[in-house]
This record gives structure tokens, C-alpha cells and sequence, in this order.
């Protein structure tokens, strides 16, 4: 062992975060595809008395990866959502959590209209028609599929990246619905400068009045199983489902279900439960014609994936040296 602070990562995450790590501590980086297990975890920690620990959404962070290393001080997590940590047990001991809040905002709200998008005009579908060789000429009723400029576009949620992703329907001069806890004037008066007018309702007319409904809520109890049966039920069979936000917002045996019998016409998911989705699950039986899966790509942009980098790479190197965190998931929890 040296004198130099020791760093654990779970995965390689882009090299503009590892090489800034690298030039003040021993980097320990866990290469492999598939994540370590929370048991490989401990014992790494413990083996090096890390005193940093950068993970992903992945891992899980509880008592006993907290408790691995007498040293750790810091755990940045390479994502925004911080649910898979225990952050009043990393309080408790005085370990700081960093995470990577509204870099990804703008790029999360690409990936979701490329979703939407290819869903209404079934272009994995047509990829897939064409593959196959099965497109022998042009046709009036070959893979047609609804207008999205002038539809209603409900958004579940009008935090950042909802309010991202509702400023890019001004360009196809969609009507836009919004719902949540409660309203937003400030994101209403934010839309209105770029000619989108969002218009506060339940979410139950949300759901029965939109043509495309795209969740952006965070991972709570509340939120947890929020698109159901019954919420599927209230949704027009025309109407396309997009969730770039957590896989357990939606009820997966609901919407597969509501997928087969046409209670809906199709879906887009960025995020699953389970994550990842596996090839023979059910739900992917539905691919192409009513479903689209991506694999959480929401933030994968080049730009994007460094500057994540780079952040939890500084919240690493603040949490080491004792220094306030420029992004707290403790703070932004209310915890510290």
C-alpha cells in the first residue's frame, strides 16, 4: 500500500474522468461488462482501504459497501438519480455522495423525441421490413402511422428534463398537457417564451386526452408502478407511451398486456423492469411493430458521458480532500 488515496470505480467510465482521478490517487478500475457484485465490491474496498468509491445507478450502495473501508469518505455516483445509494447511512458516517445532476437534461430530452419519433413513424420497423427483403414496392398502407405535429403531447412530470423535452414540441406546434404533484407556473412562463403553452391537468385527463404520453418523474414509493393497468386503460388506443425515466415507473406485465390486446399502440422505452430487458422476456415479442427498446442511452452522448465524468471525478476529489461537494446527492436530498 502507499500513502496515496485510493480510488475504487465500478466501471470504465470515460478516460477525461479517469485520467484527472488518476493524477492525485491509485485508480482501481473494475473493466469487465457486466457490473462487479455488491460482494466484489466490498471486498475491493476493504482490500484497498478506498477512500473513494465511484459507482452507477447499477450498484447497489447499502450498509455494508458503506462499512467495506474505514477510509471511504466519498461515494459519486455516474448518474442523477441516487436512489440505489443509502444516503441516510453514508450521513450517518459522515461519507459525502456526490452525482451528476443537469448535465444530461438536454440530451435526455433527444433520446426521448428519437423514441417518440420512431414510434410514430415505425422507422425501426421499416428498417426491419427492409432487412428482411420483404419491401417489393411502394404502398398507400405500408407502415403508416400517426401525425405528430399538431397532436397533444402529455408530459408526466415537468421537471428539467420534462420541461426539455416539451420546449421541442414547439416545433411541430403540438398541443401540450402537463401533470404532477402540483403546478408549475415558473415552467409554464419558462415554455411560453419558446410558443409552447403547457397546460396543467390530472393525470388521468393527461392520460385520456394526449397522443403521446412521456414520463420524467423520479423513482419514489408514489411513483413507483404509476403507469398501471388502470392508468393504460384511461390512454387512447392510438396513443404512444415514452418513458426515459425509471423502468419501475411502469408496470411491465400492465403494459404488456395492454400491448397485446391494443389498449395502446405502441411504446418507447428507454429504461425497463428489468434492467436490462432481457431477449426472451415477453414484453420484447412485441418488437417492432409496437415496441421499441433502447438500452438506458438516454444520456450517451460523447459530450454528454465527459462531462458526467468530469463531475463525479471532481465530487471524488472534493470528498477526499473534505470540501464541499459542487453537486451533494445529500444536499439536494435535504440531508445535508
Amino acid at each position: 500500500m502507499t500513502d496515496t488515496p485510493t480510488v475504487y470505480v465500478t466501471r470504465a467510465i470515460p478516460d477525461v474522468g479517469l485520467d484527472r482521478l488518476r493524477e492525485r490517487y491509485e485508480v482501481v478500475v473494475w473493466d469487465q461488462k457486466l457490473p462487479p457484485t455488491k460482494e466484489h465490491v466490498v471486498s475491493r474496498l476493504a482490500e484497498l482501504d478506498a477512500e473513494g468509491l465511484v459507482c452507477l445507478l447499477s450498484d447497489e450502495i447499502d450498509a455494508a459497501v458503506l462499512d467495506a473501508s474505514t477510509d471511504l469518505s466519498v461515494v459519486s455516483t455516474f448518474s442523477v438519480g441516487y436512489d440505489h445509494i443509502d444516503l441516510a447511512g453514508a450521513a450517518d458516517r459522515g461519507i459525502a455522495v456526490g452525482h451528476t445532476p443537469g448535465v444530461l437534461t438536454e440530451t435526455t430530452a433527444d433520446l426521448t423525441w428519437a423514441l417518440l419519433m420512431t414510434c410514430a413513424r415505425r422507422t425501426v420497423e421499416g428498417h426491419a421490413y427492409v432487412a428482411a427483403d420483404e419491401w417489393e414496392t411502394w404502398g398507400p398502407r405500408l407502415l403508416t402511422g400517426p401525425d405528430i405535429h399538431g397532436a397533444t403531447l402529455g408530459i408526466v412530470g415537468l421537471g428539467k428534463i420534462g420541461t426539455a423535452t416539451a420546449r421541442r414540441a414547439a416545433g411541430f406546434e403540438m398541443d401540450v398537457l402537463y401533470s404532477g404533484r402540483s403546478r408549475k407556473p415558473g415552467r409554464e412562463d419558462e415554455l411560453a417564451e419558446f410558443g409552447v403553452e403547457a397546460i396543467y391537468v390530472e393525470r388521468e385527463e393527461l392520460l385520456a386526452e394526449s397522443d403521446f404520453v412521456s414520463l420524467h418523474v423520479p423513482l419514489t414509493e408514489a411513483t413507483e408502478r404509476l403507469i398501471d393497468e388502470s392508468a393504460l386503460r384511461r390512454m387512447s388506443e392510438n396513443a404512444i407511451l415514452i418513458n426515459t425515466s425509471r423502468g419501475e415507473v411502469v408496470d411491465t406485465d400492465a403494459l404488456d398486456a395492454a400491448l397485446a390486446t391494443g389498449e395502446i399502440a405502441r411504446a418507447g422505452l428507454d429504461v425497463t423492469d428489468p434492467e436490462p430487458l432481457p431477449a426472451d422476456h415477453p414484453l420484447v415479442r412485441h418488437a417492432p411493430e409496437r415496441l421499441v427498446v433502447t438500452p438506458h442511452i438516454g444520456s450517451a452522448s460523447t459530450e454528454t458521458r465527459n462531462r458526467m465524468a468530469e463531475m463525479v471525478a471532481a465530487c471524488t476529489e472534493a470528498g477526499i480532500d473534505g470540501e464541499p461537494l459542487s453537486h451533494s446527492a445529500l444536499r439536494d436530498a435535504g440531508m445535508g
